[in-house]
């Protein structure tokens, strides 16, 4: 591949930690797009190892980020409907205030969703840290997944 061909590569892969980060781009299937597309031109042995590797990274992570959260949130008795509430005031958040507004919608969502539920104020605020906990979390595991596999095509890309 030419040099201007990885830089685009690295470009994309740059954008997609970025968009783990600020939620407007499936960033970890981006970055393991731009991976694959590197091995499919690559054709070569190490190409598709380093596919490999970026594929498990990219799957493990995807299982764990849905799992493991959602553990911890069922343990602290944060009920999924209220985090699907919150998940939509977040994407009605997103649109009002852009990027920031995904953040405010589900945090509200969440506090407005429980205080009805449980009437319970500080309750409410309880389950509203351990819901941004859980998907801090997720995201934590998302952009470790998705920086692993950027450094293993790194790695190959600078030494091979």
């Amino acid at each position: 591949m030419s040099a201007l061909g990885l830089v685009l590569v690295g470009l994309v892969i740059a954008v997609g930690l970025v968009g783990i980060l600020l939620p407007v781009l499936p960033g970890g299937l981006l970055v393991f797009g731009a991976i694959a597309v590197w091995a499919i031109i690559e054709r070569s042995t190490v190409g598709w190892v380093t596919l490999g590797i970026a594929a498990a990274l990219f799957v493990a992570a995807e299982v764990i980020k849905y799992t493991w959260p959602v553990k911890r949130m069922r343990a602290a008795d944060v009920r999924m409907s209220i985090l699907a509430i919150g998940a939509v005031c977040g994407v009605i958040g997103f649109f009002v205030i852009p990027v920031i507004g995904l953040l405010i919608g589900f945090v509200l969502g969440v506090f407005a969703a429980e205080l009805v539920l449980r009437r319970d104020l500080r309750r409410a605020w309880v389950s509203t840290v351990h819901a941004l906990r859980g998907v801090a979390l997720s995201v934590g595991v998302d952009f470790t997944g998705a920086l692993l596999s950027a450094i293993a095509w790194l790695v190959v890309v600078t030494v091979w």
